[in-house]
């Protein structure tokens, strides 16, 4: 008798070998994660507090200024507000000052712009043979160093050659300080912030423009009726917005489509969300009144029907307010250390007009 042996059928034998399947890619759990943005730094405390217990720091012979002077001269451009105030105060005291022999025009603008920006301001004294004033010349703040010894100043642009003006040859006008009494801080340091802020709202919205290509929205097309030939040149069209071809109209038959069968999702309205008026109009605001200055006395315009006031009342306020303090001050501190008159200001007149120039013969 014959084993018999179990065949798989014919079938079985000719048959394709089974197709395997893809396995899809198990997805990732979801995660929730937060953007770090930097913690908050407050005025009072934090880390900010332990530059106030070192001061002005000694640097060889001389000290450091407890800022950066270097970055205060940078942060002059960071808005328009911030430096036409500045440039306003300087031109209305360059106005009413009267150039003397021993201190000119030229010296005394050098001299109330570094007081206006950096807080500090230096006149170096020029002597003759005699020993005796000859004139008073204008020392970039940016770089003066007060020494650790009284009367000693140091004009310093790097470590490796600093130079050392002769002794009690160099003065000193600084904005007072609460925490020390070597170098003055400008008064709108609160303000740097807001101006900062201003900046930024600007370069975003340059950069957004410049950006030819805005990721604006998304067209959906769900609708079967679409031919594939009809997508690639909706496709193509849209392709040609970019750069000279921005704003224009795109026309589109669908015969038998449905009602959203096209749809347009808008995904970046940031000309709309980014609140860029607001930001402009707040940080503006903040600027202005660290610098004290009248909105009408800068060529803005109002936003209200109003307006801004009488325009003289306002400067006349502004130059009792803030002009004639100045004026007090420089004059006083300089004639003082100059042993003689050589600082002295006319008073602020709206009507009065500029002298001409003299013609030459």
């Amino acid at each position: 008798m014959k084993k018999r042996t179990h065949r798989a059928p014919a079938q079985a034998q000719h048959s394709t070998p089974p197709v395997e399947s893809t396995a899809l890619p198990a997805t990732a759990p979801a995660q929730s994660f937060t953007f770090d943005l930097g913690e908050p730094e407050p005025v009072i405390g934090g880390r900010s507090a332990l530059l106030e217990y070192a001061e002005c720091l000694p640097c060889g012979d001389w000290y450091e200024p407890p800022v950066s002077l270097a970055a205060l001269a940078r942060l002059l451009r960071v808005g328009a507000h911030h430096e036409s105030a500045l440039r306003f105060k300087i031109n209305v005291l360059s106005s009413t000052f009267i150039p003397s022999q021993a201190l000119s025009a030229e010296a005394f603008g050098g001299f109330a712009l570094d007081y206006m920006v950096l807080g500090n301001a230096y006149l170096e004294r020029r002597r003759n043979r005699l020993g005796d004033l000859l004139e008073l010349r204008h020392a970039l703040g940016k770089y003066a160093r007060r020494g650790l010894e009284p009367g000693r100043f140091f004009f310093v642009t790097d470590l490796q050659s600093p130079h050392e003006f002769p002794r009690h040859d160099v003065f000193q006008l600084r904005e007072q300080d609460i925490h020390q009494e070597i170098y003055g801080l400008p008064p709108y340091l609160g303000a740097l912030q807001s101006a900062m802020l201003n900046e930024s709202a600007t370069l975003f919205r340059r950069r957004y423009y410049n950006n030819g290509s805005h990721a604006g929205f998304i067209l959906y097309v769900t609708d079967a009726a679409q031919s594939q030939g009809d997508v690639d040149k909706m496709r193509e069209q849209l392709t040609k917005t970019k750069g000279g071809g921005n704003f224009k109209n795109l026309f589109y038959y669908a015969p038998n489509g449905k009602k959203e069968g096209i749809q347009l999702i808008p995904i970046s309205e940031v000309a709309a969300k980014d609140d860029f008026l607001n930001i402009k109009n707040a940080s503006r605001d903040d600027v202005l009144a660290a610098h004290r200055v009248p909105p009408q006395l800068m060529g803005m315009l109002p936003n209200n029907v109003g307006g801004f006031g009488d325009v003289e009342k306002a400067a006349m306020v502004f130059a009792r307010n803030e002009i004639a303090p100045l004026q007090a001050r420089m004059a006083h501190a300089i004639n003082t250390w100059a042993g003689r008159t050589v600082c002295t200001f006319k008073p602020y007149v709206l009507k009065d007009a500029p002298a001409a120039a003299p013609a030459l013969a």
